[in-house]
């Protein structure tokens, strides 16, 4: 029964809310929205959940914004022909090697920005294939996690790459602080509000 209302949300979302969209956006939504309830699962795991004890007992949902087409865009991508391996910054004294992998240049509100997109340079096996697009917004610390928000992509990139915001989750660091988490690199903070994704824990 823990997912119960979420599941009830989430098919009245798909079956009620969009009979006028395209068939891309229904299917643009549907994968928003299997993205968020996969993330309640592994939450709900207790193998799996990065939750301490006494949070894990009392979950039930991650809060997120409504599903919003507006924060699924197009994104052009220009990879890194040189990229150079770094160090990334952590909330611990952990230094992860990544190197740039690209730029995603997309517009939204008639403005357009830039995100950065990185490759860890020493992957768990499942993940050799992921890229990692950490981000900051004007939503930090009122709405969503102070420390940002990620964003996962996987190889091979096309020149036109749709970023879907909606898709967007926090670091384990937002649940606890028995994790190191990676911090955002000031190129990846975005003068704008991304009401996409999953908001603060607390």
């Amino acid at each position: 029964m823990k997912y119960f209302s979420f599941l009830v949300v989430n098919l009245f979302f798909l079956s009620c809310g969009h009979q006028n969209l395209s068939e891309e956006q229904q299917n643009l939504v549907k994968q928003a929205k299997e993205v968020q309830y996969q993330l309640n699962l592994e939450y709900a795991d207790k193998a799996k959940t990065p939750l301490d004890s006494i949070d894990f007992i009392h979950f039930r949902n991650l809060d997120f914004y409504p599903i919003s087409l507006k924060y699924i865009v197009k994104a052009n991508f220009e990879k890194n022909t040189f990229p150079v391996p770094f160090e990334m910054a952590t909330s611990t004294d952990r230094k992860p090697l990544y190197q740039k992998y690209g730029t995603l240049t997309f517009t939204l509100d008639n403005q357009e920005y830039q995100l950065a997109v990185y490759q860890d340079m020493d992957p768990k096996e499942a993940y050799k294939d992921y890229l990692f697009v950490p981000f900051t917004d004007l939503t930090n610390t009122t709405e969503t996690y102070g420390g940002g928000r990620y964003i996962d992509l996987k190889q091979p990139l096309a020149p036109i790459v749709t970023l879907d915001f909606n898709r967007a989750y926090n670091p384990y660091c937002a649940y606890s602080h028995r994790w190191s988490c990676v911090i955002p690199p000031k190129e990846n903070d975005l003068p704008v509000a991304i009401k996409a994704g999953v908001k603060k824990f607390h």
